[in-house]
């Protein structure tokens, strides 16, 4: 019986073998690229030689390759705590080095300029925190009720955190914070734990507000609470992109024909606001239509981690889904004029390289985690089976 176990296993590994290099989550895949398509779709129609659209198509030609090149790895070795050592250290220097070569673009020192091509450390600095908050709790998660391993794996998230502020780059170090709360709920976190964290939350806001934060995040967050009380100054990019979003009604103005974004009342269209230029021209069906699509992306995200080989994989699919959630829901809101104004790109729809890039990795690595998933199960249901 044995015999004839092992000639099944052996025939089945050799047929998976040859289907086992495609093997890739198609929808998850598919929902990214035709919101990453709309962005482009969005990004084209405001004037003829807009030069975005060429450039985002290149991006994302590039960024798919990626994915499929990089869902070809075995992310085994992320396991290992000198792996992960060694990226929290890179991480920390490039951040570093941002602060003493960084170019200051618009009051911050958040992107390396190099010639013909611009990358943001951050967005690749995020990737890294949820691979060591993974690692941590992926040990650690079943005393994870011991304040020890939330005050521990707070002060990695925080180092990340205070470098990423020093830029200052408040949007990205909200994301990070987001992570770290997110993943420590996601290993199982006491109530009163939870409390505590949120006090101290509470506490550290407040010496980032005497200490931390610039005149113009000052005003940010004061016209989030006061929105229509600088509609001249520090609240109109907001008050814009309210007018742009309520203006695309029911069925839209029309690719092309978004007055709010094509006369250009609307700043930073192609990135930071472009759910709003998109909301104007598709209106409210073609909204539910995108929100259907990063439903679609989310889900696919969060059923691929939960079937991951070990709590590594799970954990590192929940940051995923974490930091996509996080850009989407702070980007939406702040375009509808919920949420203060950030910085914060909405997944796979802003123009941009890096976190194009970024993000697309950021799935192949899952799909490289999902290759060898089937395998791991297979082999404990195995060795359950030959008693071994």
């Amino acid at each position: 019986m044995k015999d004839l176990f092992l000639k099944a296993d052996n025939e089945y590994s050799r047929d998976r073998r040859v289907i086992k290099v495609f093997q890739v989550d198609w929808i998850l895949l598919l929902s990214a690229i035709f919101i990453a398509i709309a962005g482009l779709v969005t990004m084209n129609s405001f004037t003829g030689d807009n030069p975005y659209f060429e450039k985002q198509t290149i991006w994302i030609s590039i960024s798919v390759a990626a994915f499929f090149l990089v869902s070809l790895f075995d992310f085994r070795f992320l396991r290992r705590t000198a792996v992960v050592v060694s990226i929290f250290i890179l991480s920390f220097t490039m951040l570093a080095a941002l602060l003493a070569l960084g170019s200051v673009t618009k009051g911050a020192k958040s992107w390396f300029h190099l010639g013909f091509f611009s990358f943001q450390p951050a967005d690749l600095v995020k990737f890294a925190v949820i691979i060591l908050l993974a690692k941590y709790f992926s040990r650690r998660h079943i005393e994870i009720s011991n304040i020890r391993h939330i005050l521990i794996s707070g002060a990695y998230a925080f180092i990340v955190l205070i470098m990423v502020l020093a830029q200052p780059d408040f949007g990205s170090a909200m994301i990070i914070f987001l992570l770290w709360l997110g993943m420590v709920l996601m290993s199982g976190i006491s109530k009163k734990h939870l409390l505590a964290v949120f006090l101290v939350g509470a506490i550290s806001f407040g010496g980032l507000w005497g200490y931390a934060f610039k005149d113009y995040q000052k005003k940010r967050i004061m016209t989030f609470i006061y929105p229509l009380s600088d509609v001249r100054g520090a609240g109109y990019n907001a008050y814009q992109s309210t007018i742009a979003v309520g203006s695309g009604r029911l069925f839209g103005k029309g690719i092309g024909y978004g007055t709010q974004s094509k006369l250009k009342f609307l700043p930073e269209y192609q990135t930071d606001f472009i759910f709003a230029a998109y909301a104007e021209e598709w209106g409210f069906f073609g909204v539910i239509l995108l929100f259907s699509l990063y439903g679609i992306l989310f889900w696919r995200i969060i059923l691929n981690a939960y079937q991951g080989a070990t709590n590594f994989e799970i954990l590192y699919g929940a940051g995923l889904a974490i930091l996509f959630m996080s850009h989407f829901i702070i980007n939406v809101g702040m375009n509808i004029g919920l949420l203060p104004v950030t910085g914060i790109t909405l997944p796979f729809m802003s123009y941009g390289g890096t976190h194009l890039l970024a993000g697309f990795i950021g799935l192949g690595i899952l799909m490289g985690m999902r290759r060898y998933r089937m395998a791991t199960h297979r082999d404990v249901m195995k060795n359950e089976f030959l008693g071994l």
